[in-house]
């Protein structure tokens, strides 16, 4: 089992001044449940190298059980060190990787949006019938994904992703360039959500997607029943 995680290169929250980057508990979660499943995991991002981590995830009030894992784990943070560039990846991405996995922050709005290389290879997994997962703000890197016809992706596909709620609890509604729940919505996704920060997970075929912090464990667990599924057919 080959998962492909994405993260974020993009580090600058707007015209803050402030840092964002990718979620600590959307990667750390995900990547240990993957990893206790006995499954390779492989992390790639637009710039390469070592991807920012919003620091915000990293205060105290943020740590989980898996981030403080991912902390003392040398072995992890030397991946996390040398994700590859997207563009390195091979053009058989798609039959190398059984599933694709984006975490959120912030981060993915301004970079993984619009990296022509990520959409390409959301198109590419989808057209190979394999599973692409994003969770928080990352189903914002489905934004431009089409099918082969010129549709959307997310038209007519059962979805979540951070709330507009959600989004204005922590004062970013004018900073994002665009708000997850109104993209979802307009492009014909039929979004749905929990009340703000409890966990709620959309599995529509190949897509999966989680709507906060607290849903990335249980996506990732969704991926992994996907993939056994799939193994049957």
């Amino acid at each position: 089992m080959n998962i492909l995680m994405i993260l974020t290169s993009h580090a600058q929250l707007g015209n803050t001044g402030a840092q964002t980057g990718y979620w600590l508990e959307e990667f750390a979660a995900p990547y240990y449940v993957f990893k206790n499943a006995g499954a390779t995991v492989t992390l790639a991002s637009p710039q390469g190298g070592q991807p920012p981590v919003d620091p915000k995830s990293e205060e105290p009030a943020s740590q989980t059980e898996a981030t403080r894992r991912l902390k003392s784990d040398a072995a992890a943070n030397q991946l996390l060190a040398h994700t590859l560039k997207l563009g390195e990846l091979s053009a058989k991405a798609a039959e190398a990787f059984d599933a694709v996995f984006f975490p959120g922050g912030h981060g993915p709005l301004w970079d993984l949006a619009e990296d022509p290389q990520s959409i390409a290879l959301i198109e590419a997994m989808w057209a190979a019938s394999k599973p692409v997962v994003a969770v928080c703000h990352a189903p914002g890197v489905l934004r431009d994904a089409k099918l082969p016809d010129g549709s959307s992706l997310l038209k007519g596909r059962h979805v979540t992703g951070y709330s507009n709620s959600e989004e204005e609890a922590v004062g970013l509604t004018e900073v994002v360039p665009f708000l997850v729940e109104d993209m979802l919505k307009d492009r014909g996704g039929a979004y749905t959500r929990a009340t703000d920060w409890q966990p709620h997970v959309v599995t529509d075929g190949l897509l999966i997607t989680g709507q906060n912090p607290a849903s990335s464990a249980p996506a990732a667990q969704a991926l992994l029943k996907l993939l056994a599924e799939l193994r049957q057919r």
